[in-house]
């Protein structure tokens, strides 16, 4: 890098998933038929929904997945891969919160799925890079060496196999760190695409690119689609990321959505880093590898979490990201970038179960706080054996109608809060720019007859305007460079240029004023 070059000139120009670049996807068709009849209707395509599908559909039941627009081109494709059930600092926190038991439930529900990924990759032979990896919680700061010190003790409570470290294999002044063996890293959307291939062989329906919009309630509910199409079932299962429908759980008062950003980094074989990674420090630093087009490392770097619509401009982060990287290698070029969207609960433990209290025939899971591997994986057995009418240990864990009385209320009330303070700071902006002002390949919240609007002009020179007001509950959307999209600050929907939506809770797409200009 030239001295007075800006670093992101270095960066990809647009955002592109290592996992999708490298893993040739199906297509499915649309669902056209206006009636379809089904034990189990789940709905959305990422590794939730895929492996619950394939799991009763191995076991006989007709199973219909839907996903809204192609498979898994949400955070499954767009994460890190890790197999762990070293979530972070979270078994001290979870002791505190839900006491021994439950946080020893949550070690061994998430060891379990990583077991069973294992088991389902070398039964089936699935080529998708599964390698076991040790995985390290580190820190470079002398502040956070008690909090691992912390994590550590509640290891030895629950039983945990774990080790202090004085040192890892990062180049890196280390204080200290904690080390979860025989965890494991793979390339997810090989793995999943296997799986749908099994899912099919089972009997199973996938239809791509049909939207559900809700669900009618029953003894046998039916999703019912964009288009007006009806799929009737005994159980329908939400795997939407953001429930797709709520069910009176008022899940947007009680999830958060963050964005955190990965580079893909080609290096030599002598900087390969065996290991996977994760800072204790903020902000979070990710580190684990892959393997590149031309079968040599690729270094995976990741973190720089925000809640959507609320951080900095996102190219600020790659930036970061590039920084740190090179602290650990040299960095002759970046082949990849791309960003994933997380949901976040109140108590750290994901939502899966009945969607609420009075509606036990529509499940839902969600809230996965960055951990989605082992979660899915989880998510599915559960889902599962509740369709089944089967006991499990982990039910009452995640149910979604639990409220612990601390940290929830304390975490509602802020996370609301935060949200009011969005919902009328949005609507108070004093915005200068007009569409005019907006060079090619830029967008920003502009004036437009008088009104706030979202305006993006595209290469070759034309505009498009929206109205930035989010479909969901009216919060003004913020402009997102990196990805090139309008993300909402209080809960988290996500709209293409044209105003699609691109993540929910949103349903409704935005209003299109280039077409009124």
């Amino acid at each position: 890098m030239t001295e007075n070059r800006p670093i992101h000139e270095e960066l990809p120009v647009l955002p592109q998933s290592y996992w999708r670049d490298t893993c040739s996807l199906p297509a499915f068709p649309k669902l056209e038929e206006p009636s379809v009849q089904a034990d189990v209707a789940i709905v959305g395509g990422g590794i939730t929904g895929i492996t619950a599908a394939y799991l009763l559909a191995s076991e006989g039941y007709r199973t219909v997945l839907l996903d809204a627009g192609r498979l898994f081109n949400g955070t499954t494709g767009h994460t890190t891969a890790k197999i762990t059930a070293q979530h972070d600092l979270i078994y001290h926190d979870l002791i505190g919160t839900f006491g021994l038991e439950k946080a020893k439930l949550y070690y061994q529900a998430n060891t379990e799925a990583a077991q069973f990924i294992k088991r389902h990759v070398e039964k089936h032979r699935i080529m998708c890079e599964y390698r076991e990896q040790d995985a390290y919680i580190y820190t470079e700061q002398e502040e956070s060496v008690r909090r691992i010190a912390d994590e550590m003790t509640a290891y030895h409570k629950l039983g945990i196999p774990g080790e202090w470290v004085d040192d890892c294999p990062l180049p890196l002044p280390i204080k200290g760190a904690i080390v979860m063996k025989g965890q494991a890293q793979f390339h997810p959307l090989q793995y999943v695409k296997a799986l749908t291939e099994q899912f099919l062989q089972a009997g199973g329906i996938v239809y791509e690119n049909t939207m559900a919009q809700t669900v009618e309630e029953g003894a046998a509910p039916t999703v019912v689609t964009k288009d007006g199409c009806r799929v009737t079932a005994k159980h329908v299962i939400s795997c939407t990321h953001f429930p797709f429908f709520d069910g009176k759980g008022y899940y947007f008062t009680r999830l958060h959505a963050e964005r955190s950003y990965v580079l893909g980094i080609p290096i030599g074989d002598e900087a390969y880093l065996e290991g996977m990674y994760l800072s204790a420090d903020h902000p979070k630093r990710s580190v684990r590898t892959a393997t590149s087009r031309d079968g040599g490392p690729l270094l995976l770097v990741g973190g720089e979490s925000h809640k959507t619509g609320q951080g900095i401009c996102t190219m600020k982060h790659y930036e970061a990201l590039q920084a740190f990287a090179e602290r650990l290698v040299q960095v002759p070029h970046i082949s990849y970038r791309w960003s994933a969207q997380d949901l976040d609960t109140l108590d750290k433990v994901p939502y899966i179960g009945p969607v609420s209290s009075g509606i036990g025939n529509v499940l839902v899971a969600t809230g996965f706080r960055k951990w989605g591997m082992t979660n899915s994986a989880a998510a599915g057995l559960l889902l599962r054996d509740i369709v089944k009418g089967k006991d499990s240990p982990y039910r009452e864990l995640y149910t979604p109608s639990r409220f612990q009385v601390t940290p929830d209320v304390k975490n509602f009330v802020v996370h609301n809060a935060d949200v009011a303070k969005h919902l009328v700071s949005g609507k108070l902006e004093s915005v200068q720019r007009t569409p005019e002002d907006l060079a090619a390949g830029e967008g920003a919240v502009v004036t437009l007859n008088g009104s706030r609007a979202g305006a993006f002009r595209d290469e070759d020179g034309t505009l498009h305007i929206v109205d930035t007001t989010c479909t969901h509950m009216g919060c003004e959307l913020e402009w997102n460079s990196g990805e090139r999209s309008w993300d909402c600050p209080c809960h988290g929907s996500r709209f293409s240029i044209i105003g699609k939506v691109l993540e929910g809770p949103a349903k409704k797409p935005l209003t299109r004023l280039d077409k009124e200009a």
